[in-house]
């Protein structure tokens, strides 16, 4: 073991003995950035930054187990991704594909697919499904798997399944209008019935949601690190645990 590697591992140990798992987030929004730019770094192929970037997932979903995270959703395909050239989006919907078999393979988590279903290639849109089937009695954490999805996308389906809901009932726009508030969207927002996220983490140094759980978010707190997702590791997991249980949440009071 290089002398680096002991030292971050007994940082991270430290770090972890103080942390209060009380004040720990419950559900934490993550946003893997930087898959690519580590694969540049490495020299690597794009391919082979997504391969590292998914294989990260697992390790981290462990380390939530430790600290008692219930909810975690994953940020691994947004819709602006799918206009990616051919030649690097399929390769990239492969990887999500084996991920989300693993995932659903592993036992321990329960897999939600959030995201527009109907934009993804039909092969993508069975293994979803399969996925969240298979572990839909699993007593683990809930893992969302935000693949195809777009903040605004999102909230624009939750209008059109509300409109729709009610349309089928017969209820006028007129009487739409009146009634209409906040928690009407919610329940038809690809995540409802679920927490919103306490912490949103992105990797790779942007400052900027770039569209991720925009209605959802608007009491998160935001940690945002620099180092690209493949290379995240346990101890700057840690820091963003820490940094969220010193915070002082207000809710706008």
């Amino acid at each position: 073991m290089k002398l680096r590697d002991l030292v971050y591992r007994l940082y991270a140990r430290r770090v972890e003995g103080r942390l209060d798992h009380d004040a720990a987030p419950k559900h934490i929004g993550v946003i893997l950035d930087g898959n690519r730019r580590w694969a540049k770094a490495s020299g690597g192929t794009t391919e082979q930054g997504h391969q590292a970037g998914a294989d990260k997932i697992s390790e981290m979903l462990g380390w939530c187990t430790e600290t008692d995270v219930e909810v975690v959703t994953l940020w691994m395909l947004s819709t602006d991704n799918l206009d990616r050239p051919e030649v690097e989006l399929r390769p990239l919907l492969n990887i999500i594909e084996n991920t989300v078999r693993g995932l659903a393979a592993d036992g321990r988590w329960r897999v939600h697919h959030v995201g527009n279903l109907d934009i993804l290639p039909a092969g993508t849109q069975t293994v979803l499904k399969e996925a969240e089937q298979a572990t839909h009695d699993i007593d683990g954490i809930l893992v969302n798997v935000a693949v195809g999805y777009g903040g605004r996308q999102e909230i624009a389906d939750a209008v059109r399944s509300l409109l729709l809901e009610h349309a089928r009932k017969g209820t006028s726009f007129e009487e739409l209008a009146e009634i209409l508030d906040i928690d009407h969207i919610a329940e038809h927002l690809y995540t409802r019935g679920q927490p919103d996220p306490d912490l949103v983490i992105r990797t790779s140094g942007e400052q900027r949601l770039s569209g991720f759980m925009l209605w959802q978010s608007a009491h998160s707190e935001y940690y945002f690190c620099e180092v690209f997702w493949p290379a995240f590791r346990k101890v700057d997991f840690l820091r963003a645990l820490r940094d969220y249980a010193a915070r002082h949440r207000r809710y706008g009071t």
